[in-house]
């Protein structure tokens, strides 16, 4: 591990804490403000270095939480089984669904409906309405995955032997069904909205490029796959799939030839379990964070161009600012801290 001779792509803007492991951080599609959630049950926004807290700990965790595109609502849900949607500050709504764990949430990217778990059940609940839209049974397990394709035609739901997809213009039709032989532990739809990737329990990598039937699967991981993470930015005309195991990251690039499939390529550094991974907005520039305690920073997706510390124990999880110029993480001991962009002057190096 060597960063000394790199100059610094980001540096620290902000450090605060919460009182427990932070699970979850999202900005807001303005990314005018940081939303972060704690296993005490916090609910807190950042908005320019000032903290203001939505909901203090309670003992029982929040685990997911998430801005409606236009920005105006924030959902969250855990282990109390209640989702909890503030509009800017004032609390709006509490849907109560004890004793279930909500612990996966997720808005349309068109509408103001947000789709939630509840064990073997998706609930979608209509903000502007304020009722709820549908209740979706995947029958086969507790639901581990919800995505909402780009444009918002299209709800996926992952768990044990697959993925269904459902079409929300009719949700009465029968889903779409990925099946495997596996459970799907990440899903998540492309930018662009042409490709699902799932991450499997048994090691592999599903992609389905939609309107074709053969999915690709792609195999020899150290473990089962915990994060997939798709780049905005596309080469090949298709973007890059980053998936995480263990220590380690595969990232994927799609050959041109669509019968030679997707092209590996490992990345090694961290030493610890990566708990997220994510790319940076229109960029191939890949963030990983992990229990390692070192959130790295990849260039083009290939190799370490920063080291980023700064927690007492590992990393939990990070988010990319709307515009890539700044990068929030969460601790396990509930640090919540902000990088900045370093803005260097004309005719030196570009990222």
């Amino acid at each position: 591990m060597n960063s000394t001779t790199k100059s610094k792509e980001f540096e620290q803007h902000y450090s605060g804490t919460l009182s427990d492991y932070v699970t979850a951080i999202a900005w807001s599609p303005q990314g005018k403000t940081l939303a972060a959630t704690s296993a005490a049950g916090e609910v807190v926004l950042w908005n320019d270095g000032e903290l203001t807290t939505l909901q203090t700990g309670n003992g029982k965790s929040v685990d997911c939480l998430a801005f409606s595109t236009d920005g105006k609502f924030l959902a969250v849900g855990g282990q109390d089984g209640q989702v909890k949607i503030w509009r800017d500050t004032e609390l709006i709504a509490t849907l109560e669904n004890a004793p279930a764990w909500v612990d996966k949430l997720a808005w349309n990217y068109t509408s103001n409906q947000l789709a939630f778990s509840l064990g073997r059940y998706v609930q979608v609940w209509d903000a502007d309405t304020r009722e709820i839209v549908v209740t979706l049974n995947f029958k086969n397990s507790s639901v581990l995955g919800i995505d909402w394709r780009i444009d918002g035609q299209y709800l996926a739901i992952s768990g044990y032997q697959g993925i269904k997809i459902w079409h929300s213009q009719n949700w009465d039709e029968e889903p779409y069904i990925l099946d495997m032989p596996s459970v799907s532990v990440a899903m998540a739809w492309s930018p662009d909205g042409k490709f699902l990737a799932s991450g499997n329990m048994d090691r592999s990598v599903t992609v389905l490029e939609w309107n074709n039937p053969d999915p690709w699967v792609m195999r020899g991981f150290p473990g089962k796959i915990r994060q997939l993470a798709w780049s905005e930015a596309t080469t090949m005309g298709a973007p890059i799939l980053a998936s995480s195991s263990v220590e380690g990251i595969v990232v994927w690039e799609k050959l041109e030839d669509d019968s030679l499939g997707w092209e590996a390529r490992v990345l090694t550094n961290h030493v610890g379990v990566i708990n997220a991974i994510a790319f940076a907005p229109k960029s191939f520039l890949l963030a990983s964070a992990a229990t390692d305690g070192w959130l790295c920073l990849w260039n083009k997706a290939k190799e370490v161009s920063q080291i980023i510390t700064g927690v007492s124990g590992g990393f939990s999880t990070l988010a990319w600012h709307p515009q890539g110029k700044l990068l929030a993480a969460g601790g396990e001991q509930g640090e919540l801290l902000v990088w900045s962009k370093v803005l260097r002057g004309q005719g030196f190096g570009r990222s």
